[in-house]
């Protein structure tokens, strides 16, 4: 079984191996591949490994020999989901390796905005607590989030672990979800429509896929519904949130701040009117990226791949 890794670095830049990978069969190993490069370096291959790279209905058609397309993400926009099934081609995800990651990442974002450590060590550095007439000074406000309303959009694994502690540290949580969870709702926690979310919330979390219905979901239409004075996280996708209409938002005092880890375009080789945002703070994908959620991703794209040689193919989302 031939096995080809179309972009690899992501997931494995040095610092992990693809041992157990290789051990299932002739594996060839690209960091990178550019689109027009796609459908040469996958050739005669049984089994695609793939994260960002595209592959279109195109790609699936001039490679009859693919019957695996394994992707080291939970998300899947990229493959075209039909075209693989009308080809036979078994379609497998990561679902669940960077739930801890994203959550850490979502309150680690929430924390730079409201208690500002950053700025406040580099004042200290620069020698401006020495000079300060008082014990104690700000350089910008600092807020609590115990008893305050984090809005979670989206409650699959990562949205309902973000609730979790949101409602440690004390905070009201308010949800929607295509698929409501009833059984989770208690006195600190109510499913409610979007609308009701966004009206009510302090914060707002985003983790939901990117479809039709959630692209553009949060534009000049919906950002009216929220606080002048709400936090917007987004770890989920870029296109979930029209970047021009929340700038805007941001430079007009429509919104108080936004915490970005995707944008619509990655990199953002054409820029982005969020990069340069005072009130927006932008990181560049990497929630899901420390060592640890890497390392249970390998594992399970290797699991997968053993699975589907063994009859048995597990995490398919194309069936």
């Amino acid at each position: 079984m031939k096995i080809l890794v179309l972009d690899g670095f992501a997931l494995n830049p040095g610092d992990l191996s693809w041992k157990g990978i290789k051990e299932l069969g002739t594996l060839v190993v690209y960091d990178r591949t550019e689109q027009a490069r796609i459908i040469s370096r996958i050739g005669d291959a049984d089994v695609v490994v793939v994260n960002k790279c595209p592959i279109s209905r195109e790609t699936i058609e001039a490679c009859p020999n693919l019957k695996l397309i394994c992707v080291t993400a939970t998300g899947y926009n990229t493959i075209d989901l039909e075209a693989a099934k009308e080809k036979g081609i078994v379609v497998c995800n990561v679902p669940t390796y960077a739930t801890e990651s994203v959550t850490q990442h979502v309150f680690a974002m929430l924390f730079a905005i409201t208690n500002r450590i950053y700025e406040h060590a580099q004042s200290v550095k620069m020698g401006e607590w020495q000079k300060a007439p008082d014990f104690s000074y700000r350089k910008t406000p600092i807020f609590e989030i115990a008893n305050q309303t984090m809005g979670i959009v989206g409650m699959g694994r990562i949205g309902q672990s973000v609730a979790r502690v949101a409602k440690a540290f004390g905070m009201k949580v308010l949800c929607y979800s295509k698929h409501p969870h009833p059984e989770l709702e208690d006195e600190q926690l109510h499913f409610v429509s979007l609308e009701e979310l966004l009206s009510n919330s302090d914060i707002v979390s985003l983790h939901c896929p990117l479809t039709e219905e959630t692209e553009n979901m949060i534009c000049k239409k919906t950002i009216a519904l929220m606080k002048p004075s709400a936090i917007l996280i987004n770890t989920s996708r870029g296109k979930i949130i029209n970047s021009q209409d929340l700038a805007n938002a941001l430079t007009t005092g429509k919104l108080g701040y936004a915490a970005i880890d995707v944008l619509e375009e990655e990199p953002p080789v054409h820029g982005s009117p969020l990069i340069e945002n005072s009130r927006c703070l932008v990181t560049p994908h990497i929630a899901w990226a420390p060592l640890q959620a890497r390392t249970r991703c390998m594992q399970i794209v290797e699991e997968n791949i053993r699975a589907f040689k063994e009859g048995k193919p597990q995490n398919v989302i194309n069936l």
